[in-house]
């Protein structure tokens, strides 16, 4: 079966016509398969839809019970017959619960990856190669300028921060979905065991992380009523972007602004935020990562999507890899 007949981009998203489902869609469809729960892939108005029980979960925490009309948990590494299209759900190893879904008929098989990337992170499963004839990858930050270092050595500048500078408040943008509770699991392994402040738009998922057996030692409330605001000298308050924006953010003592992600390699962006002490961690993979994985996948095409597609795409026709870009639209860099 040609792979274009199996799979292709609609404006809803990729649908899988044998199968009559899409996967990640951007607007509400008869059937979606989700690869997680951020929230620019797993949207709210389906009438079904397939994913990992965390990512069932994750959805229903942050679109609320009625986020679709019937749901289905599927579990790694499991099979299902869907209108006689084989779906399988595989780790991907960007937040709790995420997965790579593969698609098979008629011999062919097409793997989405989802977001994914290939560092260690103890708070989900990690990355699990899958063999496949098509790999639909992301592009995020596809380009040879991209080579993310050791997140622990990021999490050593922090603690140095820490002691460098006792009497500031060390306020982290961290995304509330995954980016937050992976800081928090990191700051942990580099020793610090002090409770950690975190913003109210973090509580439900991180109470979630720790249900699942994720350990993020003591974690309390940043708000008003928890500590005067000179109490949080010295402490590690964690937030989202957003909220270094708006009055949360100003009521703390002499605030150190830090901020998690990827994109803080270019300095004009840490610089346009206002960023005293930029992390590079990522919840996706570096450029090395990404031709690694290509490379040590092996398919016959690989299809780029969101991101900087045309880097990649040429970089697998020069190793005599065919590939093309999908294009699609409604993905974002939420969970960075």
């Amino acid at each position: 079966m040609k792979p274009e007949a199996l799979l292709h981009p609609t404006p809803e998203g990729l649908y899988c016509p044998s199968g009559d489902f899409h996967v990640d869609p951007v607007r509400p469809v008869s059937r979606a398969l989700i690869t997680h729960g951020h929230s620019d892939h797993a949207r709210p108005g389906h009438e079904k839809v397939l994913a990992t029980r965390q990512t069932l979960d994750i959805m229903r925490i942050r679109l609320g019970p009625d986020f679709c009309h019937s749901e289905q948990a599927i579990a790694f590494g499991q099979s299902l017959d869907v209108n006689g299209v084989t779906v399988s759900f595989h780790p991907a190893g960007h937040v709790l619960g995420s997965a790579q879904i593969a698609i098979e008929k008629e011999g062919t098989r097409i793997v989405v990856s989802g977001d994914y990337k290939r560092s260690s992170d103890p708070t989900c499963a990690p990355f699990v190669p899958v063999a496949c004839d098509v790999f639909i990858t992301e592009a995020t930050f596809a380009l040879p300028v991209f080579h993310h270092p050791d997140p622990m050595r990021e999490i050593g500048r922090l603690i140095t921060s820490l002691s460098q500078f006792p009497d500031r408040s060390h306020l982290v943008g961290a995304y509330a979905l995954g980016k937050a509770q992976r800081m928090i699991s990191l700051i942990r392994r580099a020793g610090y065991d002090e409770p950690v402040y975190i913003h109210g738009a973090l509580a439900r998922l991180s109470e979630y992380y720790t249900s699942e057996g994720i350990p993020l030692g003591e974690i309390r409330p940043a708000t008003d009523d928890a500590m005067a605001a000179d109490g949080f000298r010295g402490k590690v308050v964690i937030g989202p972007p957003s909220a270094f924006n708006d009055r949360w953010a100003r009521r703390f003592h002499d605030p150190l602004s830090i901020f998690a992600s990827g994109w803080m390699m270019i300095r004009q962006r840490a610089k346009q935020r206002g960023v005293e002490l930029p992390l590079v961690i990522s919840d996706h993979c570096d450029w090395p990562e990404l031709t690694a994985t290509i490379r040590e996948i092996a398919p016959e095409q690989v299809w780029v999507t969101h991101g900087r597609e045309e880097a990649l795409v040429r970089w697998c026709e020069l190793n005599g890899i065919a590939a093309r870009p999908l294009h699609l639209v409604g993905y974002e860099d939420e969970g960075d």
